[in-house]
């Protein structure tokens, strides 16, 4: 990997383009303005230039990286959602962003730096009020667009008259990094994509700050489930649920409308059903809705909710003599979701994380297939990365609820807790699986219990 390369060298290689020679005798040498302004006060870290050798194996691993991002998403996303357009442009250009905004006018004397009585267009060599060297298009004196240079990588787009970045533009960062998208006042500010050679993250932005990807709901997509005693019981009333019925009618208060094409009447594509909790609690309607989602031609899996402070042997027990599995069945699934309390009560996130694997390793002895691991967003943000093998081992089934997606590599998403499902009296959670159906088929054939 390239670990530090001054802005000098970035823009060198990527552009390869005259006006590196401009920027390079500008900056090093301090080209004057008629008297106004010049470039010689930049600060000397603007001019220093680092040497590091590339190295080829780290430049072949950066690209393989973000070639295995650009197919991750493209496979489970398709022409309707926002930005697909952008993000696919990306995998068959490349970084076109930073060329479409070079300035193809010769620079002439009178557009480097600023001149009395002399209102520049065209081509212009000129800095912003952080000394970042740009070299930009100007229209009646006003900067509009260009490249702009800083010791941390290379923007191009448009510009205030100021230098801010405002509006459309790309920046490549020395780590390898690149994000396109909307710009105000030099922050990402609404929809982009940020793609590196670990990670994509196309949504929207709030001030540099990557909120998340709002999905597209159409039938294409496969939706499910999961219930528990919730879904059976109202205060004293009993209900059983109709699964010769079940079809998803509403996704939840939460999900706008204009996130929807045409009406929710999605068929249940899956249900997860739980069967125990601790070390001693069980769903008494767990083995009936089991039967019947089985015989109603439903994939069905099994759950069990984890109990933080009680001992993972014992819960392991627990779920294996209180669930039914059979072949074809949906991997089990673990529920984590403790608050902060709950994890510090269980002796810190290291000894949490021992108990996990534990049940994780002995279920998967003893059913044949990996389970899967649930948690919440804030428990995914706050202490997912502590556990690497987890995170990237097990496939991940996160809990957020709203219009924005997780922004990992996931497995499934709960997207609301108040759904509305046909033949289920009560509120149900909804899930979307992260794909389309050629991605679920691959996943019944791969990953269910043989």
């Amino acid at each position: 990997m390239i670990q530090r390369l001054t802005f000098l060298c970035t823009f060198a290689a990527i552009m390869k383009q005259k006006y590196f020679l401009y920027i390079t005798i500008g900056v090093l040498s301090g080209c004057t303005s008629g008297g106004n302004e010049d470039l010689s006060t930049l600060p000397e870290d603007s001019t220093e230039v680092e040497t590091t050798a590339i190295d080829a194996d780290a430049l072949q691993r950066r690209a393989e990286g973000i070639a295995a991002e650009l197919a991750y998403y493209l496979e489970r996303h398709n022409v309707l959602d926002e930005g697909y357009d952008m993000v696919a442009r990306y995998a068959d250009e490349g970084d076109s962003a930073l060329s479409a905004y070079m300035p193809i006018a010769p620079l002439r004397l009178f557009g480097i730096g600023r001149w009395r009585n002399i209102r520049r267009s065209g081509t212009a060599l000129t800095h912003d009020a952080l000394r970042r060297p740009i070299i930009g298009r100007m229209e009646d004196d006003t900067l509009v667009s260009g490249i702009r240079l800083d010791t941390a990588g290379v923007y191009a787009g448009r510009f205030t008259r100021n230098g801010e970045a405002q509006g459309h533009g790309g920046y490549l960062a020395v780590d390898g990094s690149y994000y396109e998208g909307q710009w105000q006042m030099d922050m990402r500010q609404g929809f982009g994509f940020c793609v590196s050679p670990t990670y994509l993250h196309a949504g929207h932005w709030r001030k540099n700050r990557f909120l998340g990807e709002r999905m597209h709901h159409t039938p294409d997509r496969i939706y499910g489930i999961d219930v528990s005693r919730y879904q059976h019981e109202q205060g004293r009333r009993r209900f059983a649920i109709d699964w010769k019925r079940v079809r998803i009618t509403g996704l939840g208060r939460r999900i706008s409308e204009q996130r929807v094409s045409g009406n929710v009447n999605y068929p249940v594509s899956f249900a997860y059903i739980k069967s125990t909790q601790g070390t001693a609690i069980r769903n008494r309607y767990f083995a009936t809705d089991y039967l019947q989602a089985r015989r109603y031609g439903i994939p069905v899996g099994a759950y069990h909710f984890f109990s933080p402070k009680l001992n993972a042997r014992e819960q392991v027990s627990n779920f294996l003599n209180n669930t039914a599995f059979k072949r074809g069945d949906l991997p089990p699934m673990l529920d984590i979701e403790p608050t902060d309390a709950q994890v510090k009560a269980a002796g810190g996130p290291e000894a949490l994380f021992s108990e996990l694997r534990l049940w994780l390793n002995l279920v998967e002895r003893w059913v044949g297939v990996r389970p899967i691991l649930y948690v919440n967003q804030n428990f995914a943000k706050k202490y997912l990365d502590m556990a690497p093998d987890l995170k990237h081992g097990y496939q991940v089934w996160i809990a957020r609820y709203g219009e924005y997606k997780p922004d990992v590599h996931l497995t499934f998403w709960q997207l609301s807790s108040d759904g509305n499902v046909q033949g289920i009296k009560s509120k149900v959670d909804i899930n979307v699986f992260n794909g389309f159906q050629s991605q679920w088929e691959d996943f019944l054939r791969e990953e269910t219990i043989q």
